[in-house]
This record gives C-alpha cells, structure tokens and sequence, in this order.
C-alpha cells in the first residue's frame, strides 16, 4: 500500500474485520420480516463472517511476519526489503573539482541464513568455513542453531565467494544484494573523505557530512579538491617523511581568494577502502582536528596585528640586543642579532626579542582580538566533524601575549593557520575555509588594510630572499612564506629534541593565488642537511618541490622576470 507502513496496514486488517462484523447498523431502517428477507439477511450475515474470517487469517499471518521481521536484531527488516524486491539505496558519489571521481558504490552481495531451514547446523557450519576460511566455525554453528528466521553470516562477499557458497547446496542459505562503498584512489584524500559504516552510512570525514547536511543520495558531491594536487602533495610529503625520519607530515593548499581547500594530506594515511587495518594515529587527520603550538610562523600574525594599528611602521625599531626575562621565563633569540631591529628585520631573524615587545607594546587585549578576526582562537566551522577546537591560556597576561607572539602557548589547526595566512596575502579579507566547491568569491569581511597585506607580502618575501626560507623559492613561481620551528610540549616544560618545523606560505609571490603550510613532526637531522631539524633545512626546501610540481597543474604561468616589495627603500636596512 503506498504511503503506508508494514505496521499501519498490518494494523488496519484487523479493525476492517472488527467493523465488519460488529459495528451496529442503527440508520438502517427495519423492514418487516418475511421469509425471502430471513434468507437475505442470513446470506449476508455468512458473506460477512467469510469476510471476516479471511481478514482475521491475513492479521494473524502478517502480524507473525511482522514479529519475524521486526524482533531487535533479526534482520528480518531486509528480509521484508528482499521479498517487496526492493533495491539498496545507492549513496550519491563524491568527485573532485574536475569530476574524477573520489568515492562510489558498487552492487555486492551478503550472506544470511534463515536459521529455520538448515537441516544440520553443525554440518553447514563446517562446511561454510571451509568455503569462507575468514569466518569461525563455532561462531557459525551458534547462528545456524538460532532458529531465527534472519541472520547475518557475511556481508560484502566477493563474486568467487559467492560461487563457493552457492556450491555447497545447503538450505537456509541466501544471498542480499547491498551497495558497497569503494575508494578508487585508495589513500589519496583518505581523511577527507572518511569513511561509512558496514551499512553504508557515513561515520567520518565528507561521508558524514553527506548523512548529516545533504541527501545521501542524487547528484555527486562535487569537492574542492584537485586529485591531482593532492597527488603531487601527498608524494612528496611521503618522500620527506621518510627523508628525515619525522613521525606525521602535513600539508594543506588554499585558494587564498575563495577559502576552498585545494589540497590536504595527513601523514601517515591509510587505505580509504580498508580503514580497518590502520592505527589510530594513522586515521587521526592532524591537518583538521591536531593542534599544535606553531611556533615562528605565528610572527606573522603579531607583525600583522601590530602594522594594522597604525601605531607601528616598518622603520619602528626594537631593542634585541638582551634576551628577556620574566620571572622564571627567558626569552631567547634562535638568530640572536644582538641590535636593535626594525621590522623586516625582526621578522627575517625571527627574533623572538623583538616580536615580544612589539606585541607588548601593542597591547595583549589588541593582539588577542586580531588572533580572534583571523579565526585563531575558535573551532573552524567546516564539512568534516574532526575539527579541532584551540588550546588558549586560562588567562591572557602579559607573558602569555609575549609567548603567543612567536607561536607558543597558543595551539591551532594547521588549516586554522593556512586560513589566516590567505588573510594576508589576499588583500586583508577574512577567508572560510572549504572542502566544497564553491567556484565564486563569497561576500567576505575585511580584517587588515590593503596596505597592511603589502607589506605583509613583501616581509614574506624578505624571508626567502635573504633569510632562513631561501630553499623556499622557485624559480618561475616565486614563493613567499615564514618558518617555524617550535620544541614540542611536554609535561613540565618542552623538548628540546622533538620539534614542530613549519614552512607556511604563498604563491606566486608576484600574484598570489595559493596558500600551503608544509609541516613535519618531529623531524630528524641528516648528513645533506648538515645536521639541522629546523624548517629552514626540511619544511621550506618540501614546499619548493610541492610548488615546482602543482603549480603547472593550477595553471600558473611561469614568469620570467618581476619588481620584487623587497628592493624598496624599506628594506634597505634588512641586510
């Protein structure tokens, strides 16, 4: 019956008998009694009891299939699906940006047993180990002596599985037609896509945001993702990876302008088709749902906060010439210039010194707001449930805003930071990041000032040029970017010998388009990097071999020759 449920029409058998033989017939009027009238009446009276008697056969019938099919954990509910001949539900496939697809379903076929119609079930069991070696026999003879008239014995066999099965002649044995979810591109994206669960329903990643926010089914979801990027991304963050012994790689590429992520890898990965057999730390997505104390890419972010105030120009200059300190807390300079330092000079040294007290001399109330407008200190709101949720001080002091301003004590997402950097490159406007394909610039917020981007452009070029990113750039795409390198929190303080190094950046310098961060944790010194683990030495020379290789893909034209910001009058003193 359309539109009604097993339930509403086993239900409604029932009452049809029940009026049928019971109801009164009040309006009707009496007519007086003769014989051809008694023999009327006495035929309508056995129609009405045949009636109700087929009606009470078809309630006890569908009543006992109903309790068959829906007693908790019979599966008889497929069962029913199966008898009406009705199909899986196929879930809407995910492409990437050019259509390619990233995740579809194909037919496939489960095992289930009517426990009731097995002659033997300690001989079936054995048999069916032998064909389904993966399957214990115990296991299989309790659900073949169940007696209940549904039970699962394998889901998603494979053809030659099925062949082996239907050899066996047994009865009680049956076949259910289901959808299975396949990854075609197996690791590539694996964390952005997620996964579903044995009933095809997704649990993680893109999967759950189908269930969650689209229908499951209909078009393809169509992702911000280039397969091709995320390709080039992922091999190389792989080959570092190994390069320099480090435990987890991430990178992340950014349309600066839209917020769509154009690539996202999270190392060490797992085979999106078979989550099962990965680790914990292999299915954990650093790049969304890690936070991490970033250390001196977050310079950046206090030089930004302090030139769009106004009250800071390029020439202010800060006294690095003593580290400082404050109570138990020394502030040191990794490049201790042991001078007083102008602004591109402070940011190409990375001094510590200098960032501390310019952001001092800011305000930490100022500071801390502009981290909150670039989205630093809030969980990001994007597609995949694993986003992580920022680690701030319990109180926002002096020295936290001094530690702060070169990236520690204060843990964010690595898109978090790949995010606010597009605000700064992209002409000052606050950029939402996507895994969606958006295809147009939505109405953005203006954060910085246009000339606050400038020269946060050219003070990250400065760094490639003639500071530790020089192993950054590329010729024909000039990178732009900052390192980090941070010692990793531990309980009571930090290791000096487990570092986060970072190159975060932005390409081509002469127009930017792209944002990335390439991050490595815990990387090891090598015999070619002279026996260094900071970025300088492993995160900037990855980014120049990721750019060198997608941005042909992106479709960047190489250019020959352009007016770098950092040979204006500005710069002169940054030497």
């Amino acid at each position: 019956m359309v539109g009604r449920s097993k339930q509403a029409q086993t239900e409604a058998a029932p009452r049809l008998g029940h009026d049928l033989i019971a109801r009164p017939r009040f309006a009707a009027p009496r007519a007086k009694q003769t014989p051809e009238l008694k023999r009327l009446e006495s035929g309508r009276r056995r129609i009405m009891l045949t009636v109700a008697m087929f009606a009470m056969a078809f309630a006890v019938v569908t009543g006992r299939l109903m309790m068959l099919g829906m007693a908790p954990g019979s599966g008889g509910e497929r069962l029913v699906a199966a008898a009406e001949n009705v199909g899986p539900v196929q879930r809407r496939d995910i492409v990437d940006r050019n259509g390619e697809v990233m995740a579809t379903d194909i037919i496939t076929a489960s095992l289930y047993a009517d426990a009731r119609k097995v002659m033997d079930a300690r001989e079936a069991a054995r048999l069916l180990a032998q064909a389904l070696p993966d399957l214990d026999q115990t296991s299989l003879e309790e659900k073949l002596s169940s007696n209940r008239a549904f039970v699962w014995l394998k889901r998603d066999l494979t053809p030659r599985e099925q062949v082996a099965v239907h050899n066996l002649g047994q009865p009680g044995l049956a076949f259910q037609r289901e959808q299975k979810r396949v990854y075609p591109n197996g690791r590539v994206a694996a964390h952005v896509l997620g996964g579903v669960d044995i009933d095809n329903r997704g649990i993680a990643g893109i999967e759950h945001y189908i269930d969650r926010s689209e229908a499951a089914t209909g078009e393809p979801l169509v992702l911000s993702l280039d397969l091709r990027v995320q390709h080039a991304l992922q091999m190389e963050l792989q080959i570092a990876l190994d390069e320099f012994s480090a435990i987890g790689a991430t990178g992340v590429v950014l349309d600066i302008d839209t917020g769509e992520v154009i690539a996202m890898a999270s190392l060490p990965d797992f085979d999106a088709n078979d989550p099962g057999s990965a680790s914990d730390r292999a299915r954990f997505n650093a790049a969304t749902l890690g936070v991490y104390e970033m250390g001196s890419t977050f310079k950046a972010f206090s030089v930004a906060a302090a030139l769009n105030s106004g009250r800071v120009q390029l020439s202010t200059q800060y006294d690095a010439r003593e580290p400082i300190r404050v109570s138990r807390f020394t502030i040191n300079d990794y490049h201790a210039q042991k001078r007083f330092l102008s602004v591109p000079e402070l940011f190409m040294h990375s001094s510590n010194i200098g960032t501390a007290k310019m952001v001092l001399e800011l305000g930490r109330e100022e500071h801390r707001s502009f981290l909150g407008q670039l989205g630093l200190l809030t969980r990001t709101d994007i597609e995949l449930p694993e986003s992580g949720r920022p680690l701030l001080p319990s109180t926002w002091t002096d020295v936290s805003a001094m530690t702060i301003s070169y990236g520690h004590g204060l843990s964010v997402t690595p898109l978090q930071v790949v995010a606010a950097n597009a605000t700064l490159v992209n002409g000052g406007f606050g950029v939402q990041p996507t895994f969606l394909r958006r295809g147009s610039v939505a109405p953005r917020t203006r954060v910085l000032t246009t000339e606050t981007s400038d020269a946060m452009r050219a003070l990250y070029r400065l760094v490639v040029e003639r500071g530790t990113g020089r192993s950054a750039d590329v010729a024909g795409y000039p990178v732009m970017g900052k390192t980090g390198t941070a010692e990793k929190a531990r309980a009571g303080g930090y290791a000096r010998n487990a570092l986060l190094t970072s190159f975060l950046s932005a390409f081509p310098a002469n127009d930017p388009k792209y944002a990335m961060l390439i991050m490595f944790d815990e990387p090891q010194a090598t015999e070619n990097t002279y026996g260094y683990a900071t970025a300088g030495w492993n995160a900037a020379p990855v980014t120049s071999r990721v750019v060198q290789r997608i941005a042909p893909i992106l479709g960047l034209r190489p250019v020959q020759s352009w007016s770098s910001p950092v040979q204006s009058a500005s710069f002169a003193t940054a030497e």
